[in-house]
Order: structure tokens, then sequence, then C-alpha cells
């Protein structure tokens, strides 16, 4: 009965990559659109001075309701859905890295952490690009005082079925102002908040994965705040050094600035907590090789 009562970990040779991969693009796409307006206001909490456009997360919200309406908390969601693609690649690379280093090592933590960092790597590589354009869209609407480019009067107003004109607007500035390299911009800070965040996360899901599933979000968007806002204003504003950023913000606002969208993270990552550690477990138990389905219990 003891035996019963444990959730054995599914490994990654243990899947069905068909379904895995079929349930897994829903479920993301799912999450994704459940947290995105927390997304955006974090964003534009992290790169505003001080409090000058929003005093908190749920100001934020109120206001950006008030003057954009619904579509403007979605503001860039279309092209954020390309990162479906990094999240596929993020998966993929942490499974394996386990698998890899499950042949040196049989403790959790040590699998989770450098799988974890690796995924992350591996995911960001992809992934910047895709949030260079959206972070920029993001800011359009009440928030475009505050970033380098603005969309051109008659993309504001295309029609619905020109669903890219202002990411190909956003696009063409940002190439004509930084190149390709514009489109990596931030590289380096993303590396710098996302892979220790991954590498910090997995480790707290397996520890708390029984009873406080949302504090393995928590407690990781914590730690990795202060550079996820730095992160987001070398994005955002176009900056190239990541050390002179984080001086200036600890200068201009001290201690705080560094816990600048913080709640805002906070509540876009424990939906998303909550679901990774009931959601992905029960996905990988879905996908299970039919041959396995009785020999793990749940």
């Amino acid at each position: 009965m003891q035996q019963k009562r444990n959730i054995q970990i599914i490994e990654w040779e243990d899947l069905d990559k068909r379904k895995f991969y079929s349930f897994g693009v829903f479920m993301t796409m799912t999450i994704r659109a459940t947290v995105y307006p927390a997304t955006l206001i974090r964003t534009r909490l992290q790169v505003q001075r001080g409090k000058s456009l929003y005093s908190g997360t749920f100001d934020a919200f109120f206001k950006i309701l008030r003057a954009e309406g619904v579509r403007g908390l979605y503001r860039g969601f279309m092209v954020n859905t390309f990162t479906l693609i990094s999240g596929q690649a993020y998966i993929t690379t942490y499974e394996l890295v386990r698998k890899y280093v499950s042949q040196y090592s049989e403790d959790n933590t040590v699998k989770s952490l450098v799988a974890g960092g690796s995924a992350s790597l591996v995911a960001q590589s992809i992934t910047v690009p895709i949030d260079v354009v959206s972070q920029q869209l993001m800011m359009q609407g009440q928030g475009e005082h505050l970033t380098r480019f603005r969309l051109n009067s008659n993309t504001e107003t295309e029609k619905p079925k020109k669903v890219f004109g202002q990411t190909r607007n956003i696009m063409a500035q940002i190439f004509a102002a930084d190149g390709f390299r514009g489109f990596y911009r931030g590289y380096v800070a993303s590396l710098l908040t996302y892979i220790p965040n991954s590498a910090v996360w997995w480790p707290f899901y397996h520890f708390y994965a029984g009873n406080l599933c949302f504090f393995s979000a928590a407690t990781a968007s914590t730690v990795t705040n202060p550079m996820d806002v730095v992160r987001a204003r070398v994005q955002v504003e176009g900056r190239t050094s990541v050390i002179e950023t984080f001086r200036q913000l600890i200068k201009e606002e001290g201690f705080w600035g560094m816990t600048k969208g913080l709640s805002a993270r906070i509540i876009s990552s424990t939906p998303t907590a909550i679901v990774m550690v009931v959601g992905y477990e029960t996905l990988k138990k879905l996908s299970l090789r039919p041959e396995l389905v009785d020999s793990r219990h749940w």
C-alpha cells in the first residue's frame, strides 16, 4: 500500500512521444492564454520609472482595461504564441538531460538542477527574439512612451485579418535600428534570469509537489526577479550593458526597484506551477506507453 501512495516519476523513455507533444501543446497554449495579461502587466511595471504610470499590479490591470480594453491586455499575444516552439524544445531538453545525468547520479535534485538549467539555455536561444518583439508590442498603448519603437499610425487601425501587421511593423523598426543583433538584445540577461529560475524551479518542484506546489514558482520568481527587471529594461529600452542597467536601477529606485513586477510575476507563475505539478505529471501519465500503464502508481 505504501508504494501506491507514492508518485513514481515517469521518465522520458516511458512516454509515447506523439501523445506527449499533442497534449503538451494544448496544455501550454491554455496556460499562456490564461496568464498572458499578468505577463504584460509585469513588463510594463518593470520598465516604468518609479510609479509614473501604475502604482501596482491591480492598478495597472484596471487602468489598461479602462483605457485599452481586453485587447490591451493581450497586446503581442499572437507573436508570443510562437514560444510554443521553445516550450517543446525546453521540455524535450529537460527530459533528455535528466536521462543523461541519471547515468552518473540518481539524486533527483542533481538531475533536476542540471536538466532545468540546460533546458532553459536551449529554450532562451529560441525565445529571446520572440520576447523582444512581443515586449515591444506589450508596451504600445499606455506604455509606448517607455519604448524606442512605436507603431505607425496606420497599423493601429489595421483590419483584424492582418493579424501580424503590427508585428511586421515592429520587426522592421528593430532591424532598421539594430540589425539582426537587435532581435537578441538582452540574451545574456535572459540567460542570467531564466537559467537560475529553471534550475531552482525543478528541484523545488519535486520538493514541494506533495503539498505546496505553488511555492516552487514563488521561490524561483522571487530569487530571479531582480535580473528579470534588468532583462525587461535591456530589451525594451535598447540598453547594451546588464551591469550598468542594474546599477542605474539601484541608484534610481533602490532596493524596491528589484521587486518591480514581482506580484504580477507570481500571479502569472502560480497557476502555471499548479498546472505543472498536477497537469505535467498527468500529461506524462496520459502519454505513457500502453504496456507501462498498469506499472505506474498515482
